[in-house]
């Protein structure tokens, strides 16, 4: 078998370790390391010297660990056995990552659970060669970046999905505004990421997420809208007011269905009044006139409320009841009916005053 004189390797694109295919060595061989690779000599599974780059002549001096172990005497055309690995030390800075299915995420204001989508970019090199060899390429001649991104594909995506939650979870991030915190929520994979790659000898670096979103397809990306619009009105408004604000606009709705129940109420409180009205008629014309006889039901009274600054209404006395029955606050707008100079407090119109429990009488007693 020919004894090797020159040991090298002319690095190839995308690969990243590469073994010699020769283990027939001879003290006085050369070995050529070129820039951006590391070599060392590998005997009996043991790492013995590591060469940084450069041009060497094999002697007992420069591989004192191989030079033990083979034990061997110096000279000319001594042979001897041992690997010799290659291994590329340069960044890789354009590796693509994508989640394959949305990762089902809890939006942590609005309680709205979205499925989002994930991609970016990333880079890596190796600083561990030694401990890479050993954990990943094992005894192939050859590894390249494509059968790393195959190995790390996997395991990088379960990774992520527990981050990813993990950060938008704890710092409460809407999906919605998540395309403003990419930066942060990069650097804080990057962060976690990087202990498991050291792991296998792997450096980590440059790990950018492009983008995290919905699908535009998707029911609860419009759900998750409406939920901030309403958001945004209880902000402004108050939940209070929002509150009276909602109250009346289903007075009004129920108002304006003639066919809907809200109406079918309303028309049957007409219904009772028309019913009582004729009643009063007929009696009066069956009774004497006197002093004894009750005044005339008055007609019904029409009332404006200011609500968020703006004028609703009219209402009757039964749908301002209501509203109060619903909501006590409503007692501390302003309202106006006819016959009144300005805008005062509901709550000093005495038909819709509240009495203290104090000026009630007692239970009676059984």
């Amino acid at each position: 078998m020919a004894i090797i004189d020159i040991v090298k390797y002319e690095q190839q694109e995308g690969v990243i370790v590469h073994k010699f295919p020769s283990c027939d060595l001879r003290w006085g061989s050369q070995l050529v390391v070129y820039p951006g690779q590391v070599a060392f000599f590998v005997k009996g599974g043991t790492v013995c010297d590591k060469f940084t780059d450069g041009t060497y002549t094999l002697k007992s001096n420069n591989v004192p660990l191989l030079n033990k172990i083979i034990n061997l005497p110096f000279g000319g055309d001594s042979p001897f056995q041992a690997d010799v690995w290659f291994v590329n030390l340069l960044q890789r800075l354009s590796l693509k990552w994508g989640t394959e299915t949305p990762i089902q995420l809890e939006d942590p204001k609005y309680d709205i659970i979205v499925p989002v989508r994930a991609h970016g970019q990333y880079g890596f090199k190796i600083n561990d060669a030694e401990k890479f060899v050993f954990s990943l390429v094992g005894n192939m001649p050859n590894f390249n970046e494509t059968q790393l991104q195959a190995y790390f594909r996997g395991l990088l995506l379960t990774k992520l999905t527990s981050i990813i939650s993990q950060k938008i979870i704890n710092d409460k991030i809407s999906v919605l505004e998540i395309p403003m915190h990419l930066e942060e929520i990069s650097s804080f994979c990057q962060d976690k990421l990087t202990p498991f790659y050291a792991d296998y000898g792997v450096e980590i670096m440059l790990f950018n997420i492009i983008s995290i979103n919905i699908p535009e397809d998707d029911p609860s990306l419009n759900e998750i809208k409406k939920a901030k619009n309403l958001f945004a009105r209880l902000k402004i408004a108050g939940r209070d007011n929002y509150k009276m604000e909602r109250s009346f606009d289903v007075m009004d709705k129920a108002a304006e269905n003639e066919s809907g129940a809200g109406a079918a109420f309303i028309n049957a409180g007409l219904g009772l009044g028309a019913s009582l009205s004729m009643g009063k008629q007929m009696g009066n014309q069956l009774m004497p006139d006197g002093n004894d006889v009750p005044p005339p039901i008055p007609t019904s009274v029409s009332y404006f409320l200011a609500v968020n600054g703006q004028q609703q209404g009219p209402y009757n006395v039964q749908q301002i009841r209501d509203a109060i029955a619903q909501d006590m606050n409503v007692l501390n707008l302003l309202a106006w009916k006819k016959g009144m100079k300005g805008w005062q407090p509901l709550k000093t119109f005495v038909e819709f005053a509240t009495k203290d429990s104090s000026e009630c009488p007692p239970p009676i007693p059984e």
